[in-house]
């Protein structure tokens, strides 16, 4: 049987049949009354989160996931296509809950793909990546070394502030996370 101290931050439980993602955790024990342990939890296959808090002796299991590498292939309208790389099984996930994630994806990326019981739920993109900017105002000089932004378009389409000394066809790092310039990228 599991214990309250097995939740932790970073654990997958099941909740109603669905994998949560333990994003937070507080053990407490109040005077004379048995321990609990209060939680955030993100629903791995929705986005959407859930304050639970788990009781000392509440049964509970923790829910069975895979993390595989896969190659991002290509998206159409609706849907992005993804490589196995161990098994090459291709495989679609639909673009209404991994829009924001694929923004900066390119084809032929490597990505982490989060399985719940067999089927692809997830998607995690590298933190970092590089990219060519397809399209940016031209610098004025003198203006290089004031710290300012301005807005830059890189070759997926997304939109990104970047250093007013960046030009078009400068590749650049960006954090996948935040979607921030990080640093321009010299060969």
């Amino acid at each position: 049987m599991s214990s309250l101290t097995d939740i932790k931050v970073g654990t997958v439980v099941k909740v109603n049949g669905d994998p949560f993602l333990v994003t937070k955790n507080q053990f407490m024990r109040k005077d004379a009354g048995k321990p609990v342990m209060r939680t955030k939890l993100k629903n791995l296959k929705t986005g959407n989160t859930l304050d639970k808090t788990f009781l000392a002796g509440e049964s509970f299991e923790f829910a069975d996931i895979e993390r595989r590498k896969c190659q991002y292939l290509y998206k159409d309208s609706s849907e992005a296509n993804f490589m196995d790389n161990e098994s090459f099984e291709q495989f679609s996930l639909p673009l209404a809950g991994i829009e924001d994630l694929m923004e900066f994806l390119k084809e032929d990326t490597e990505v982490h793909v989060t399985f719940y019981e067999g089927a692809p739920i997830g998607v995690q993109p590298p933190i970092k990546i590089t990219l060519e900017i397809t399209e940016t105002t031209p610098g004025v000089k003198g203006d290089t070394a004031t710290g300012g932004t301005k807005q830059a378009t890189v070759e997926t389409g997304a939109v990104i502030l970047v250093p007013l000394f960046i030009k078009e066809g400068d590749k650049v790092l960006i954090n996948t996370e935040t979607g921030e310039y990080v640093s321009r990228i010299t060969d």
